[in-house]
């Protein structure tokens, strides 16, 4: 879908604190046709539900965890509106939780950020198209538990405390690889990651042990077990 098959919904509004991820999106849109004058960017909490107090937008990309809150409370205020916005989550936060809590706030896709530009592509072609994205990787997990417990996912499902999500399985295994001394960047080669897809990671796993450090990253998570 580009500029010149298709009337592509603007403005959009980006919702994300990191620049090196605000400068990503900003190129995938920019490539399916989105000229730069319609991004509008936001990376807290407080400076998107201003901007939403000034304007509406027709396509909202939204990370949830956020130097101020929860993104969940931006896709809230955006719903109150009552304005018909496609909303997809960009995160790194790859639980079934997390999504229960995105889709049941009104969010129309959800899409994790350590996929490629073309997946975070497809995935935002999907929803300006009328489809709702979930990302492959929770999807398969929802599945499977499914199978194996229909009940036992709604039962989660309303039990959703995004601040108080434990760490995924890949930001295990990043700390884990902490642990061992290894930087971003070999990080990122073994796990054939790009390094702001770990740097991500790590911010998250950060703000989830409430520290600043990988020294102490490393000291909170043995602590608590999760080492």
């Amino acid at each position: 879908m580009t500029a010149h098959d298709a009337v592509l919904p603007v403005p959009v509004l980006i919702i994300e604190d990191d620049h090196v991820i605000q400068t990503r999106l900003k190129l995938i849109l920019t490539q399916l046709g989105y000229h730069p004058d319609t991004l509008v960017f936001a990376s807290h909490v407080f400076e998107a539900k201003q901007i939403l107090a000034q304007q509406q937008f027709s396509l909202a990309l939204i990370d949830l965890g956020l130097p101020d809150g929860s993104g969940i409370s931006i896709i809230e205020h955006i719903r109150e509106q009552d304005h018909p916005t496609l909303i997809l989550v960009i995160s790194a936060w790859s639980t079934q939780d997390s999504l229960f809590t995105a889709i049941k706030a009104g969010a129309t896709g959800y899409v994790l950020k350590e996929r490629d530009d073309t997946e975070v592509t497809l995935a935002i072609r999907s929803i300006l198209r009328g489809g709702a994205p979930i990302d492959p990787f929770i999807a398969q997990a929802i599945l499977k538990q499914i199978a194996q417990d229909p009940e036992q996912v709604d039962v989660k499902a309303e039990k959703i405390n995004p601040d108080q999500e434990v760490l995924t399985a890949r930001e295990k295994e990043i700390l884990t690889l902490v642990s061992q001394g290894l930087s971003n960047r070999e990080i990122a080669d073994q796990l054939f990651l790009s390094r702001y897809t770990v740097e991500s990671h790590i911010k998250h796993l950060y703000r989830k042990l409430a520290v600043s450090k990988r020294t102490k990253a490393v000291s909170t998570a043995r602590s608590l077990g999760i080492l």
